[in-house]
């Protein structure tokens, strides 16, 4: 995976984690868990990642500094994470090859996974390619919504999903592969005209679907994947998954 670079979303605190630490440097099983994100990319075989800062950054760089093969972009504001990725764009100018993009706060990735998403992004070449899962009770998440090829249309949130689309099980996990120059090119697109006026990194795939670009959804995510820590409660949820998992997975 020469020409494959990721970026990592690790600029948010960790207030609901009732901890003052960065939230990607909040302990699971006793290692901070944007360890088992990175561990993940690297064994996927990435080699260059984008770790994108804010919120305590001196801290996140301290911890991964010695790390083969990590750069730091920085998010003084948090405007988004379509923002977040926007402050990577200097860094991917001229760079032609796949981008991966994955939520630092996503200690159960898994390698497999990951690595399943580059090789059908190798062989279909779409502008974008998203990894998702079924989930059997999905309330919440933003649901994949295909036309009746299954071919994928669009994701929609789950407050702006009518009563059929609430019925869909296959949900957007926050886990993307892009061409680059694909992903450069919908970020420069990007609009908050929304009620927060932040800038999103899910209206990406739609502007490029809207331009008659490939789009997919890949449905490879594993259920432990779904897993993801915003709260104390969920963290706990996390370490016994991955102590029934005997972690070590196939990181």
């Amino acid at each position: 995976m020469d020409d494959a670079v990721a970026v990592v979303l690790a600029a948010g605190m960790g207030t609901r984690m009732k901890s003052d630490l960065p939230k990607v440097l909040v302990p699971v099983l006793g290692r901070p868990m944007i360890e088992y994100v990175l561990d993940a990319l690297a064994t996927a075989g990435i080699g260059r990642t984008i770790v994108v800062v804010g919120y305590r950054a001196e801290d996140v760089q301290k911890l991964l500094v010695g790390r083969r093969g990590i750069e730091f972009a920085l998010q003084t504001e948090r405007l988004g994470t379509g923002h977040a990725v926007k402050m990577v764009q200097p860094l991917l100018v001229g760079h032609s090859g796949l981008v991966a993009i994955v939520a630092g706060d996503s200690p159960m990735i898994q390698a497999a996974s990951v690595k399943a998403l580059l090789d059908h992004f190798q062989r279909r070449q779409p502008a974008c390619l998203l990894g998702t899962l079924h989930k059997p009770d999905p309330q919440g998440l933003g649901r994949i919504v295909r036309d009746a090829h299954g071919d994928f249309l669009g994701i929609v949130e789950d407050k702006d999903a009518t009563d059929d689309q609430r019925l869909l099980t296959e949900v957007n996990m926050s886990t993307y592969v892009f061409s680059g120059p694909e992903l450069l090119h919908a970020l420069d697109h990007l609009k908050n005209d929304n009620r927060q006026k932040e800038f999103y990194l899910t209206d990406c795939p739609g502007i490029l679907k809207a331009e008659g670009k490939l789009v997919e959804a890949l449905p490879v995510l594993q259920p432990c994947e779904a897993l993801s820590i915003n709260t104390i409660d969920e963290l706990a949820q996390v370490e016994a998954e991955m102590r029934r998992l005997g972690y070590h997975n196939d990181q």
